[in-house]
């Protein structure tokens, strides 16, 4: 009976995966879930190194999503505003996008509004059309990659945790 939980509740941490899709915190969702499972059932109790591991990928992926938008609009080189306006464009694409396509669109939004916003505010600021497009697909460029890494990390976590509870 206890492979059947375990197995559910795996099962159910993977489906909080797929929150990543909508633009929700996942990483945070998953480790609150383990937290709980440690909590409430009796066998396994993970320890202070077990969730210091999932906390620290979990910020790894928030810092690897938060960096790789600087870094890549950098790269293609974008100003300090055309960075805060990627960040802006994102958020508020992510909000605007999330009504669409079943929740999906807040994947959609938060991508094209990095590229939105880091156009918008690199030509606010007196840059031409062909360096903002070219900023503008830095930062779009970066919050993918970044995405990508924080749904790896949670992929670790998830892996972690099943390492953890399964019995062996």
């Amino acid at each position: 009976m206890t492979i059947a939980f375990v197995v559910v509740f795996l099962l159910v941490l993977l489906g909080c995966l797929t929150l990543h899709v909508f633009g929700l915190p996942a990483n945070w969702l998953l480790l609150g879930l383990v937290a709980l499972w440690d909590y409430f059932h009796p066998a396994p109790h993970l320890g202070f190194a077990f969730y210091a591991m999932l906390v620290c990928v979990g910020l790894a992926g928030e810092a690897v999503e938060l960096f790789a938008q600087i870094f890549g609009a950098k790269k293609y080189g974008a100003t300090g505003k055309g960075n805060l306006g990627g960040f802006l464009g994102a958020f508020a694409g992510a909000l605007l996008g999330a009504p669409f396509f079943l929740g999906i669109g807040a994947l959609f939004g938060a991508v094209a509004g990095a590229f939105v916003g880091c156009y918008v505010f690199e030509r606010a600021h007196g840059r031409d059309d062909a360096g903002a497009r070219r900023a503008a697909m830095g930062a779009m460029y970066g919050k993918v990659f970044g995405m990508t890494a924080k749904v790896a990390c949670g992929v670790v976590m998830w892996v972690a945790t099943a390492r953890a509870l399964w019995p062996a």
